[in-house]
């Protein structure tokens, strides 16, 4: 993918297989947060909401959901991200994998209170 400015564009450019998952990957995620900023950075879709809140990219063969909050890992998240490879703050699906839209909404609400929460301090 070549340099985008916008979310519509980076969609648009995105391997044809990519792209439904990707706008369901936005979709959770505006839903999550209407209230989040939608810019793209490091070349990426971006959200933030007192600070960093989500990203999301395709590849080859996956697309990538990035920013897992901390306690993701924790057991309130650990059985449902299971199936999926993941990293510290990366969630891998691929291509033609359902994309688990719930998770996303719960993994941003999570991301939400912990950024409000620093806010806070």
């Amino acid at each position: 993918m070549g340099r985008v400015s916008t979310v519509n564009q980076y969609i648009a450019a995105a391997p044809a297989a990519a792209r439904p998952m990707l706008k369901q990957i936005r979709a959770a995620i505006r839903h999550a947060a209407p209230q989040a900023k939608e810019s793209i950075s490091y070349r990426m879709p971006y959200y933030s909401y007192h600070g960093r809140l989500a990203y999301f990219a395709a590849f080859r063969d996956h697309v990538s959901y990035f920013i897992i909050p901390e306690r993701a890992m924790t057991s309130a998240f650990a059985a449902v991200l299971k199936p999926y490879r993941t990293s510290k703050s990366t969630l891998r699906i691929p291509l033609g994998a359902q994309i688990p839209t719930g998770l996303i909404k719960r993994v941003v609400k999570a991301q939400i209170r912990l950024n409000a929460a620093r806010a806070k301090k």
